[in-house]
C-alpha cells in the first residue's frame, strides 16, 4: 500500500460520521375532490383523518439513502369523501460511517423529522389552492414512534399452545 493510501485509510477524519441532506423533493402529490363542486355548498363538517408513514431505501450502499414520508389526509362526511390529499415528501440523504443500529435510528427519526415541515407545507398549500379549509399536519415525535416500534420488535410473540 502506498504511503498516501495508508495515510488516508488511517485518517480518523475520514471515519467520522457524516449526515448531509443532498436533496428534498416531492416524489408524488395528489388531490382528489370527487364531490366538487357540490362539496362547497354543504354545511356539514367533514371528519378529517391523517395517516403518516415513512419508508427508507438504499440508493448507494453506505452513502446515499432515500427516505419518503407519505402523508394522507382524508376528509369525509357521513355521505361522501370531501377530499383526499396525499403527498410523498422525499429526501436524499448522504449518511456514512454509522453503526447499523445508529443508521436505522437516523433513517427512522432524523430523516422523517427533517421531511415533516416540507410535507406540512405541501399539504397546506394544495388545500389552500383547492379552496379547501386549512389543513395543518401536526408535529410528530418520530423518536417516540421509533422507540415503540423497537419495543414491539423486542417483545416475545406468544407461542401457540399445543394440544396432544
Amino acid at each position: 500500500m502506498s504511503d498516501i493510501a495508508q495515510t488516508a485509510a488511517d485518517d480518523p477524519a475520514l471515519k467520522q460520521p457524516i449526515f448531509n441532506i443532498e436533496k428534498i423533493y416531492i416524489k408524488d402529490l395528489s388531490l382528489e375532490m370527487p364531490g366538487a363542486p357540490k362539496i362547497f355548498l354543504s354545511n356539514e363538517q367533514p371528519e378529517v383523518e391523517v395517516n403518516i408513514h415513512t419508508e427508507a431505501s438504499v440508493v448507494d450502499p453506505g452513502a446515499l439513502y432515500e427516505v419518503v414520508l407519505t402523508a394522507t389526509v382524508t376528509a369525509k362526511t357521513t355521505q361522501n369523501t370531501v377530499f383526499l390529499i396525499e403527498v410523498a415528501q422525499a429526501g436524499l440523504f448522504h449518511i456514512r460511517n454509522l453503526p447499523p443500529q445508529d443508521l436505522e435510528a437516523v433513517l427512522a427519526i432524523l430523516c422523517p423529522t427533517t421531511l415533516l415541515p416540507y410535507a406540512r407545507e405541501a399539504v397546506a398549500g394544495i388545500a389552500s389552492r383547492a379552496s379547501l379549509p386549512p389543513v395543518t399536519l401536526k408535529h410528530m415525535d418520530f423518536n417516540q414512534i421509533y422507540a415503540q416500534a423497537q419495543q414491539q420488535r423486542n417483545e416475545p410473540t406468544p407461542q401457540a399452545s399445543q394440544v396432544n
